[in-house]
């Protein structure tokens, strides 16, 4: 099979190989649009792959290659089972190849420039080859600029390839561009040395040789860094791809037997011990176990598993050991799903067309009919061809500036260069075009607006009982619990510098909490339900156990030998910077809203706290990206703020897709920019320099 096949209703992917800028991408999608049959194309620039809905009742998918490869571009072939490392390859030697002509024309552009400069410069004598010197030996000086040109134009042949062809076909983009700006400047140049060998020695003074290599270095360095941006996009599937286990454990005829994951098959037994991961979905048959499901939801709290409750892969199985059944297994589990996600938001994304490209769209035609126009008029004026073909070439190098090739590329350098100084890594020119438009920006509750880890927030003793010996009694008996509150309060406990006491009896009861022995006193932590099993009366410490999770924040009873002791109270706490964040972002005119899979009642204590009020509760992991689409459907520029594997496809779907950089690998391979200081008030920062990027660009296309 030459292409991948998503699926058997006539949709396919396929690698595109060629294209230099989005408006490659459009030309490709035009190309294959307009074929019969096919009903929707749509051709990603940084993915560099074409997704074609057709039917193959009218149309086969040799004729779509064909399409494509009419239009300057090469269909290329991806088996379905190499996808990830095949990709990744070709890119990685697409960047390699483009390192070494920007080397290579670095290395002659710059003593180029420097000939061409220094016997203008009469201020300040720097060293210079005696028998170079243009004033005496005018015909080596062009020489040797033409030599260390020709190289120079060898490595950025594509400009000129793809640049005429894109001309010839009536849509010149920013290649069409460096193509007419430089060969103009080599033939004018070249003219100009030959009338130097005529002995018109004062045509010296018309070599345009540097500004056609110098030109072309720039251009080059941009075209890498931008190849090394889209080289990262396979990552993220990658990274997501190696979540899943290798292996699984299944119970065979009454005995254990570790199997590939590949081979699992849905009704097979699996065990699962605490510290491993879940291989496939499935439902819990035998034991109790707190799963910690982050990974896929967010949340950073474990989820409670018994007999008859679902269990996803790749999930970590933190506490005790269950058997569960398989239910959905490869490409149908809850992991594969947000593979998919992200594949398919990778590719449906639309290529943002860039500024130099639409105004190259009309500015070069213009100049070249200016420069026909004023040669012609010479011509008839005064019948002087030679004179004429001067104008006409002079006109082109001057007034069709390779400057322009150059607007959006140095101000998204400088912009790129300015966010990395604080902090803000900003994955490639499209990211920092598009985040000034944004107007509505999604953040994300866990890790992003809050810290991502319970954290003990309240302590409320009763009985008489000092707060410090409540939390020593409390962290005593939880020491030996595997569970993250249990955790939480030996940590509170340890950051105070309080000591423990040694516990001679200890006890997890799952789905409920811990019993232990401390100083020959039975302590009993957990949640009400197991307080109202061992008849402990809650009465005069509900008051503030509503309030508490009214707070958005998870109550955890204490009882001393029978009696209530009082509440040590968890959360998952804001980050210090996030309201001030939120804040900034709204007196910005943008819209902020809070999308978690978390219960309404914590989202919403979460949102008051911080300001925001348009609240996304209880969306399920695959759900997010869909919330994404309903805003960009409603005419709203989205950008999504996020840090775990489950925010993954939102990210990708974003107009903008914006990962803290404490996250997760797959959360920041999906993003358009990392925030590295993990600090919400850069989301803020980074829109202000986009609009600021934007702003220097416009000057530069204006001037």
């Amino acid at each position: 099979m030459d292409t991948q096949l998503i699926n058997n209703q006539g949709t396919v992917t396929i690698p595109i190989g060629g294209m230099t800028c989005a408006a490659c991408a459009q030309r490709v999608e035009k190309a294959v649009r307009k074929m019969a049959g096919v009903s929707q194309a749509s051709v990603n620039f940084a993915t560099e792959k074409a997704t074609v809905y057709y039917d193959p009742q009218q149309i086969r998918l040799p004729a779509i290659r064909s399409a494509i490869e009419k239009a300057g571009y090469q269909a290329l072939d991806l088996n379905k089972t190499e996808t990830v490392d095949a990709d990744r390859d070709r890119k990685q030697h697409e960047i390699k190849v483009l390192w070494l002509k920007f080397i290579i024309s670095a290395m002659l552009s710059l003593p180029l420039l420097y000939i061409a400069m220094v016997p203008m410069i009469k201020f300040i004598q720097l060293p210079f080859p005696a028998g170079l010197d243009p004033m005496n030996y005018a015909l080596i000086y062009a020489l040797t600029e033409l030599i260390l040109v020709v190289p120079v134009i060898g490595a950025g042949y594509r400009f000129y390839t793809v640049g005429f062809k894109a001309l010839l076909q009536r849509s010149p983009n920013m290649d069409s561009l460096i193509a007419i700006g430089t060969t103009a400047a080599i033939i004018y140049s070249v003219y100009n040395t030959f009338q130097i060998a005529a002995g018109h020695f004062q045509a010296v003074e018309a070599l345009y040789y540097e500004t056609a290599g110098v030109i072309i270095t720039l251009i080059l360095l941009g075209k890498a860094l931008e190849a090394v941006s889209k080289g990262r996009t396979s990552e993220a599937i990658k990274k997501l791809m190696g979540l899943a286990p290798k292996t699984a454990i299944i119970l065979q005829l009454g005995s254990e037997l570790e199997i590939p994951i590949s081979e699992v098959e849905i009704g097979d037994i699996i065990i699962v011990r605490p510290g491993a991961k879940i291989p496939v979905d499935g439902t819990v048959i035998e034991g109790h176990t707190a799963v910690d499901e982050s990974m896929l939801t967010g949340e950073s709290m474990p989820v409670d598993k018994k007999t008859g409750d679902q269990v996803y892969a790749a999930s970590l199985n933190t506490t005790g050991s269950v058997r569960f059944r398989a239910e959905k297994i490869g490409s149908e589990t809850a992991l594969a799903q947000i593979i998919k996600l992200v594949e398919n938001a990778q590719g449906s994304k639309a290529p943002i067309a860039k500024m130099a490209d639409i105004v190259s769209g009309y500015f070069v035609p213009v100049v070249c009919v200016i420069a026909v126009l004023a040669g012609l008029a010479w011509f008839f004026g005064t019948g002087d061809l030679k004179f004429a073909l001067t104008i006409f070439i002079s006109v082109l190098v001057i007034a069709c500036p390779c400057a322009l090739g150059l607007a959006t590329p140095t101000a998204i350098m400088v912009g790129t260069g300015k966010g990395a100084e604080h902090g803000i890594l900003i994955k490639g020119g499209e990211a920092l075009e598009t985040a000034h438009k944004v107007n509505t920006v999604i953040l994300d509750k866990t890790g992003t607006i809050t810290e991502g880890k319970p954290t003990v927030t309240d302590i409320v003793p009763a009985g008489g009982l000092p707060a410090e010996k409540l939390l020593i009694l409390a962290a005593s008996a939880e020491i030996n619990s595997e569970h993250p509150l249990g955790q939480a309060i030996v940590n509170d406990a340890q950051a105070k510098g309080l000591t423990l006491i040694p516990t001679s009896r200890f006890q997890s009861i799952t789905g409920r909490g811990i019993e232990a022995t401390v100083e020959g006193q039975n302590i009993l932590a957990g949640n009400r339900q197991l307080m109202l099993e061992r008849d402990i009366d809650l009465d005069d410490l509900a008051t503030h156990a509503d309030r508490l999770a009214g707070e958005g924040k998870t109550p955890m009873f204490i009882a001393l030998d029978g009696q209530p002791a009082g509440i040590v109270a968890v959360a998952d706490v804001v980050k210090p910077g996030s309201r001030s964040a939120i804040a900034g972002l709204q007196a910005m005119g943008i819209q902020v809203a809070m999308i978690t899979g978390d219960n309404q009642r914590t989202a919403s204590a979460i949102a008051r706290t911080v300001g925001i009020d348009k609240i996304l509760a209880e969306v399920l992991p695959q759900d997010k990206a869909g919330e994404v689409k309903k805003l960009q459907a409603a005419g709203r520029i989205v950008a999504m703020v996020g840090d775990g594997i489950n925010d993954a496809p939102a990210l990708v779907q974003a107009d903008i897709g914006i990962a803290i950089g404490s996250g997760t690998d797959v959360a920041m391979e999906s993003a358009d920019i990392v925030l590295m200081r993990s600090d919400l008030r850069d989301v803020p920062t980074a829109i202000r320099l986009s609009k600021q990027t934007i702003r220097n660009i416009k000057q530069n296309l204006f001037w």
